[in-house]
C-alpha cells in the first residue's frame, strides 16, 4: 500500500491523535478528518477503534522488523557473532525512521493509561526477541546461570540500545556535535554496546551469587590496606 492509500492516511493520522489525546479521548471523527477519509473508513478498513488502535501500535514495529531482520544464522555460527548481529539490528529497528517520536508520547501514554494492546505487541514481538536474546547470552555465560540473571542481563543490554534511543537532546547537550557525527553513528553504537557487553558477560562471574562476590572483594581490598 501506498502513502496515498486510505489504509495509510488513517494509520498516520490515528498515530497523530492517539499519541496527542490519548486511545480515550481520541475520536473516529477527528481521525477520519484529519485522514480525509469519510467516517465510514476506519470500519471498512480496521473494524472498530480499538482495532484500528492495535494497528497504529503494531505498524511501526512491523515496519522496522520488515526493514532490519536479524540475519539467518548458519548453525555453526558462534553465539558471539549472534551477539554482535543482535545489537546492531536492535539498534537499527530502535533509531529507523518508522520509530519517531509520537510513537514514543504512543508507548508512554499507553504505559500510563493502559488499554491491553500492550500485552498483545509482547506476545506477538518482545516476547519473541527477548527470548532470541537470552538464548545467545545463556550460550555465552554457560548453563550454570540462573535465569533470572539471564533476564537481568538482556534487559541491562536493551538499556543500553534505548538511552541512545531516547536520549538524543541529552546527548546534544553534553556532547560536541563534531563528536557525535563521528563516533556515536548506529554502527559505532553498535560495535561499543557489543565490545562492553562482552566483556561483561566474559568476565561477570554471572554464575555464583553477587553477594558473595561482594563479599570477597571487599575482604581482599582490606587485606591489600592491611599490608599497607
Amino acid at each position: 500500500m501506498g502513502n496515498d492509500d486510505p489504509a495509510n492516511k488513517i494509520l498516520a493520522a490515528a498515530l497523530e491523535e492517539f499519541s496527542e489525546k490519548g486511545f480515550r479521548a481520541a475520536t473516529i471523527r477527528d481521525i477520519c478528518a484529519k485522514a480525509g477519509v469519510n467516517l465510514a473508513a476506519v470500519n471498512y478498513y480496521f473494524g472498530d477503534k480499538k482495532k484500528l488502535y492495535s494497528a497504529v501500535f503494531k505498524q511501526a514495529h512491523i515496519s522496522a522488523h520488515d526493514a532490519y531482520p536479524m540475519p539467518k544464522w548458519e548453525a555453526n555460527e558462534s553465539p558471539e557473532s549472534r551477539l554482535r548481529d543482535f545489537i546492531r539490528v536492535s539498534l537499527l529497528r530502535m533509531r529507523s525512521k518508522t520509530d519517531t517520536s509520537a510513537c514514543h508520547r504512543l508507548m508512554m501514554r499507553e504505559f500510563s493509561q493502559p488499554t491491553g494492546v500492550v500485552e498483545e505487541l509482547v506476545e506477538e514481538f518482545f516476547r519473541p526477541h527477548h527470548k532470541q536474546l537470552v538464548s545467545i547470552l545463556q550460550e555465552i555465560v554457560g548453563p550454570s546461570v540462573q535465569e533470572f540473571r539471564l533476564h537481568q542481563l538482556a534487559f541491562s543490554l536493551i538499556g543500553q540500545c534505548l538511552f541512545y534511543r531516547f536520549n538524543q537532546p541529552v546527548l546534544h547537550m553534553l556532547v560536541p556535535q563534531e563528536m557525535l557525527d563521528e563516533h556515536f553513528g548506529t554502527e559505532d553504537l553498535a560495535e561499543y554496546i557489543y565490545r562492553f557487553v562482552l566483556a561483561a558477560l566474559q568476565h561477570g562471574g554471572w554464575d555464583s551469587p553477587l553477594e558473595s562476590q561482594a563479599l570477597a572483594l571487599d575482604s581482599a581490598v582490606k587485606s591489600v590496606k592491611g599490608n599497607h
